[in-house]
């Protein structure tokens, strides 16, 4: 919520607050809300072209050999109800769900070997490479999305430099928006209500008023700065300025909007309906893998998102045959897309989730959790793509062929983003440095 302060009151933990008066859809200055106007920091436009990464979460952990390896010589139990198609690429199959990747599979790179998955039914190791409990004393690991929000900022002063598209989930972990771990919550992803819009309208305020109460706004805090003996409102004034930029400019309430997209492209992408198979995770939302294209189009670096609900231990195959359907469709249209808008080779999109699925088929026609090994869809971001790397065993239980660690595909992400994953490193709250990942080095077949 945009708000203004009050006066401020002293509380039993000795903090002093501030009451406020709500007219929009962003807060400033709450310790609660802090990190908006320091997410939105102010900085000159780099250029009309950036590196960007789509981060696509499959969560509840997608069955890796009914994806990009079918298990053809193994027994029935284990073998699954899909055969394998052709791809564009000779030499490379993939599951029949798939047909329009498969026709694309020259600028993607599937993975079929990624290892040293957590087991935790949550997005954090895809979103930031670690585990939730490393360094959780200072604050954990950041994102992706926070990383390059302290590193390069905004492009444009208006859009901010992370979003979180998924629509919070009965399982909270399945829709994280990618934590900002010790970097500080200043670094954290925007994260849009509903259809995005009531956090950036002004509710009836006009701009005029609002330049009024901005105003009001300057004298009151600095009143409130005055007793602020911690010194925690210093620096402010920039993020608040910011913060009004973007309240005050449309460009990413239209991202947002897909009413003003091209119905011809809507329709390519689908929306995904109906939500099958959704219970306690994300819906088959099409609609946000076009709404991230539109994001990165407007500034965006970091977009993520949930996409559907993964956890087939009942009903793996209809659950595959549905979710991947509309999977297979999305993404085609989403990677096209961006190679015709001359963007692919500037944005990096990855599909996974949080690990694989047992080889052997349970009773209810389902596959349990299965964190030795998982897999990987990549496009984009300057890549040699056309590949197939790595493979697991005759069954499907372990990565028999080049192993890949979920940090190799990370610091994969972070090459492509022009940031150094082998250097570059931020110092904690202890004043040690950190680096991004341990395992340092991107994927050598792809860069």
């Amino acid at each position: 919520m945009l708000t203004l302060f009050g006066r401020p009151q002293r509380y039993c933990d000795g903090l002093a607050r501030r009451q406020f008066l709500k007219i929009g859809g962003f807060a400033f200055g709450s310790f609660a809300s802090l990190s908006l106007p320091q997410l939105l920091r102010a900085q000159n436009p780099t250029t009309s072209s950036h590196k960007a990464v789509i981060n696509v979460f499959l969560g509840g952990g997608p069955p890796h050999q009914d994806m990009w390896e079918i298990k053809t010589d193994a027994p029935k139990e284990v073998r699954g109800e899909f055969d394998p198609i052709a791809t564009n690429v000779p030499g490379i199959e993939i599951c029949e769900v798939f047909p329009r990747i498969a026709a694309m599979m020259d600028k993607c790179v599937v993975v079929r070997s990624v290892t040293g998955c957590d087991g935790a039914h949550d997005a954090y190791q895809c979103l930031s490479g670690w585990r939730r409990q490393d360094i959780a004393s200072v604050g954990g690991r950041p994102s992706i999305g926070s990383v390059v929000s302290k590193m390069f900022g905004p492009v444009d002063r208006a859009v901010p430099p992370a979003v979180a598209l998924a629509d919070r989930t009965q399982h909270g972990p399945w829709s994280e928006p990618g934590s900002p771990g010790y970097l500080g919550a200043a670094y954290q992803a925007f994260k849009p209500q509903g259809q995005g819009m009531d956090d950036l309208k002004l509710n009836g305020v006009s701009l005029e008023r609002l330049q009024d109460r901005r105003q009001l706004l300057s004298g009151l805090d600095q009143l409130q700065r005055e007793v602020d003996a911690t010194g925690m409102l210093s620096g402010m004034d920039a993020f608040s300025e910011a913060a009004f930029g973007v309240l005050t400019s449309s460009k990413l309430v239209d991202a947002l909007d897909l009413s003003k997209e091209d119905p011809k492209i809507r329709e390519r992408y689908g929306d995904g309906k109906p939500y099958k198979y959704q219970y306690d995770g994300a819906p088959t939302c099409n609609d946000h893998l076009l709404m991230a294209r539109r994001l990165i189009e407007a500034g965006v670096r970091s977009v993520t998102l949930s996409y559907g609900r993964w956890d087939s231990h009942g009903q793996n195959f209809d659950l595959v045959r549905d979710h991947g359907s509309k999977l297979d469709q999305a993404l085609s249209a989403l990677i096209q897309d961006l190679d015709d808008r001359g963007m692919l080779n500037d944005v990096t999109v990855v599909v996974w989730g949080e690990f694989g699925r047992t080889p052997r088929i349970n009773q209810g026609a389902g596959r349990d959790h299965w964190p030795q090994v998982s897999c990987a869809l990549l496009a984009g971001g300057g890549m040699r793509t056309g590949q197939a790397i790595g493979a697991t065993n005759r069954l499907g239980e372990y990565a028999k062929d080049r192993p890949v660690p979920v940090q190799e595909i990370i610091a994969t992400i972070y090459h492509n983003l022009g940031i150094d994953p082998m250097h570059t490193t931020f110092q904690d709250p202890t004043g040690r440095p950190q680096f991004l990942v341990d395992h340092r080095s991107p994927m050598p077949e792809v860069v």
